[in-house]
């Protein structure tokens, strides 16, 4: 049976950042929020006017919904995922068009595994680094990403 979006959107919010607590799972929330409504630039056109789903399934873009990573199966996918009350709150609250003001309008975020958050992500400078929540670092939208 198809997910709907919020079951889809729990189930990344659990994998994405299931151990950063509330404000790390609203702060991931809040980048595909802020995809699905950013007004210009690749995701403008992938959500076409507010498709959270189609933002989630862009391809390449969330590790979670990848079943394989660099030809080996990835166990930490969306499939494998049991979301709890909490997850679908944190999605319900997304799917309102809630944001955390802590990330402010980014489109990007990872985890570095390090201290330290690079000035640019990714590597195309599209994102430039605006906060670190636990273990990710958001990063807001350049020029570069609004010629894309």
């Amino acid at each position: 049976m198809p997910m709907t979006t919020r079951e889809m959107l729990a189930r990344l919010i659990k994998c994405e950042a299931g151990g950063e607590g509330d404000t790390g799972m609203r702060a991931v929330s809040s980048v595909i929020t802020n995809r699905t409504n950013v007004p210009y630039g690749e995701f403008a056109r992938i959500s076409q006017g507010g498709n959270m789903r189609a933002i989630m399934e862009q391809s390449g873009q969330f590790t979670c919904l990848m079943e394989t990573v660099a030809g080996q199966y990835n166990s930490q996918n969306i499939y494998n995922m049991d979301p709890e009350e909490i997850h679908y709150a944190i999605a319900d609250w997304a799917i309102a068009n809630n944001t955390l003001g802590a990330v402010g309008d980014a489109l990007f975020y990872f985890n570095p595994f390090k201290p330290q958050c690079p000035d640019y992500f990714p590597a195309n400078q599209m994102g430039l680094f605006y906060n670190r929540i636990h273990q990710h670092c958001f990063y807001g939208p350049t020029e570069k990403y609004a010629s894309t």
